[in-house]
């Protein structure tokens, strides 16, 4: 059965970053469309390999700097290309000693474009290209696919509105953003983000046995063998605690204490599940003024689909909706020139704001409320943040479950959720 191919937010810093840089490599977590991402960009002038092909496996490891000059002879190419070619190559990882080839080639030629490389989220492949390609190598990240994405829009959510428009501009310019949207946020924190599951399987327990296999595949095969992991029941136990807080400041004790683990284990293992792209780590705003501010980091798991599996199932509540508009930031936050900082604000005393993106020259606070209307008091906390930072920030948004776009007061505009992601 053949899919439709889905435009991905990050095609355009992909075509950028060709353009500038000798290689560039495309991270992110198993499935996340990687390789078709790839294999899309293979047709616009580029030769694709993938490694998965056992014959292009056998030169990549027994004869690398011949397989690099494969491009050269693409009949897809012109008269004038480059000695080598421009080559992508999938699944890297199945070929380490591969990046030596590809220094060399780019110490002979640094032409832009030159290699575009694609792995699992493998942590010896990310120490061997940052160790090996240093300076030579830029990195982007796929992350599940977006609301917009699986819609065919090929974008993340309308977060430029909210940085690079005044914010006397935003009303009307999100009033059109989702016209005739009604689409329920819970049903989208199921269906999650990951390609397969999101665009092909229609039903729950569907998508629960395909959550269950990748589960089993990456989460406890393929880090338990990179990483040695030796408590495997320990380490689900952790994971499934993480799942269970979703949104939560991390208190690193508890969750040790939960899974049965050493703090430095539990410690360990959270930086895995970090750098492999499951979860995402959400920093407390650190700009300390009048008031004292916590400074431990929020954790989201990078798929809430995924993350309601881990949990044992269940009806989504607001902290699924918190964990959509988080993914949604966090793939938007990779196709910006300069990447913004996804931040949290909270005092000791309990007052809360769940996003804060800080550009080079403004903030702005991002409240998320999952009921279908919300009142003044509901701006409370986003009014104390811009009373403390008022001369970095101007205006806040209070999205929500709703469906109308107002002025809740003079500086807080209220959106509903889709509007924007």
């Amino acid at each position: 059965m053949a899919y439709r191919y889905r435009p991905r937010a990050l095609e355009p810093t992909l075509r950028a970053r060709l353009a500038t840089f000798p290689v560039v490599v495309i991270t992110g977590a198993r499935q996340t469309g990687k390789s078709t991402l790839a294999r899309e960009l293979g047709g616009e002038g580029r030769t694709y390999l993938t490694l998965d092909d056992y014959a292009v496996l056998d030169q990549a490891r027994n004869a690398p700097d011949a397989l690099l000059v494969r491009g050269a002879f693409s009949s897809e190419f012109s008269d004038d290309f480059d000695k080598f070619g421009r080559l992508t190559l999938d699944e890297i990882q199945r070929a380490p000693d591969l990046l030596l080839a590809i220094k060399r080639a780019v110490d002979e030629d640094r032409t832009p474009g030159r290699f575009l490389l694609t792995g699992s989220a493998n942590l010896d492949l990310m120490k061997g290209v940052s160790e090996t390609l240093a300076g030579r190598a830029v990195y982007v990240t796929l992350w599940p696919m977006t609301r917009r994405e699986a819609e065919g829009e090929g974008r993340a959510g309308y977060w430029d509105v909210l940085v690079d428009e005044p914010p006397r501009r935003w009303l009307e310019a999100l009033t059109d953003t989702a016209p005739g949207a009604r689409s329920r946020w819970q049903e989208l924190a199921l269906r999650g983000g990951y390609p397969f599951p999101a665009l092909h399987l229609g039903s729950q327990p569907d998508r629960e046995a395909w959550f269950e296999g990748y589960l089993q595949t990456y989460l406890e095969r393929d880090l338990r063998q990179l990483a040695a992991i030796d408590n495997l029941v320990a380490f689900q136990r952790l994971v499934r605690a993480v799942a269970h807080r979703s949104g939560g400041l991390m208190n690193q004790a508890r969750l040790a204490r939960d899974a049965g683990l050493p703090p430095t284990t539990a410690q360990r293992y959270l930086g895995l599940l970090e750098t492999s792209y499951q979860l995402l780590r959400v920093e407390p705003y650190a700009v300390n003024r009048n008031k004292r501010l916590v400074k431990s980091p929020r954790l989201y798991w990078c798929d809430p689909g995924l993350a309601l599996h881990l949990a044992g199932g269940g009806e989504p509540d607001g902290a699924h909706l918190e964990n959509l508009i988080a993914c949604d930031l966090f793939a938007w936050r990779e196709t910006r020139p300069r990447r913004p900082n996804i931040l949290f604000w909270r005092t000791s005393k309990g007052a809360e704001v769940d996003f804060v993106v800080e550009t080079p020259r403004e903030l702005v606070p991002v409240e998320v409320k999952s009921s279908r209307s919300v009142r003044l008091s509901d701006a409370r906390h986003l009014d104390m943040f811009m009373n403390e930072y008022g001369d970095r920030t101007h205006a806040g948004v209070l999205l929500y479950g709703g469906h109308d776009t107002y002025w809740l007061n003079e500086r807080v505009l209220a959106v509903p959720w889709y509007a924007i992601i």
